[in-house]
């Protein structure tokens, strides 16, 4: 019996050797490369413009008569290129921009208030100062479903139409599950900054579309591995703005303009998320809501689907005009 103690406790042991060796060689790989491609996350794809004495990243392409807005997921690393399946298919008749808040892509990391009136009017900012002119149609994902609909809320006139991709809407969620999935963010955040910081990183695929270059995917790989998650993103994800912000949608009626809303099949069974995206069309004055069979990243996925429907909303705009 001691013998096989004695046996057992050397392999694991053993194990644990080799786990720490992987862990320090992965370690070292991951700052070697950070170092080697410092360049790919250094160096804008867009234009950098000055927000409050930092550098914010704007990417715009194409030309036309509607401009189309892109508004990144909560903890997308390069919103530039999550988007680029997208507004690839868009940019031959409008024209596209993506703006990367503070903490995502090329922008800065900074400190200060990150609540969404102040993200609001520092996007609003970015746009305006690298010649972007309103109105747009807002093309937000996920948790910046909450921007859009503050953004037609308190600027209708720069708000021609919304097409939400798996977004957040006012009361999407009860206040209990919201801090419950606060609190597990909190418990899962350490295990991904030493995933992060040993290189584990690596091994995902961030090009759920398949369209990327073989340097794009290089570019978010890097910018995956330096800078996503940081302070300044962790900050505006928290659990007591978000509550606020609740009560503060609470107080204007929910935008009237033209909607799509599309929801995935990871949030399908979720009677709040969907309802309240129901609820966002069942305000406007043509909407429409439209199930996909996809994950959450619908623009990653579903997106000749979604640009030519998008492509048929602008249509009906021009018609209007």
């Amino acid at each position: 019996m001691k013998k096989a103690l004695k046996i057992t406790g050397k392999i694991l042991l053993g194990l644990l050797i080799l786990l720490a060796a992987i862990l320090i060689i992965t370690t070292v790989y991951n700052q070697i490369m950070l170092k080697k491609n410092k360049a790919l996350y250094e160096t804008p794809l867009g234009q950098l413009v000055e927000v409050d004495g930092h550098n914010m990243s704007i990417y715009t392409e194409g030309e036309g008569e509607h401009t189309i807005v892109f508004l990144s997921g909560y903890g997308t690393a390069s919103p530039i290129l999550d988007f680029k399946p997208l507004y690839s298919r868009l940019s031959d008749e409008n024209r596209i921009a993506v703006v990367e808040k503070f903490g995502y892509g090329f922008s800065d990391e900074i400190d200060g208030e990150r609540d969404m009136d102040t993200i609001l009017r520092q996007d609003r900012e970015a746009l305006q100062k690298a010649g972007i002119e309103a109105p747009y149609v807002l093309c937000p994902h996920s948790f910046s479903g909450y921007e859009a609909t503050l953004w037609a809320q308190k600027y209708p006139e720069e708000v021609e139409a919304i097409v939400g991709l798996d977004i957040c809407t006012p009361n999407c969620k009860d206040k209990s599950t919201l801090t419950a999935e606060h609190d597990s963010m909190k418990k899962i955040l350490p295990i991904y900054r030493f995933l992060q910081y040993t290189g584990g990183l690596r091994i995902f695929n961030e090009d759920e579309s398949g369209t990327l270059t073989a340097e794009e995917k290089q570019i978010y790989t890097e910018l995956n591995c330096k800078k996503s998650l940081n302070d300044t993103v962790i900050r505006e994800g928290s659990n007591d703005l978000e509550l606020a912000l609740y009560d503060e949608f609470d107080a204007s009626p929910l935008p009237t303009v033209p909607m799509i809303m599309y929801v995935s099949a990871d949030n399908d069974g979720d009677e709040l998320w969907v309802g309240g995206m129901q609820a966002m069309v069942d305000a406007s004055e043509n909407g429409q809501l439209i199930k996909l069979d996809c994950g959450h990243y619908v623009h990653n996925f579903e997106y000749e689907r979604i640009s030519a429907d998008i492509k048929e909303l602008v249509a009906e705009l021009n018609s209007r005009s």
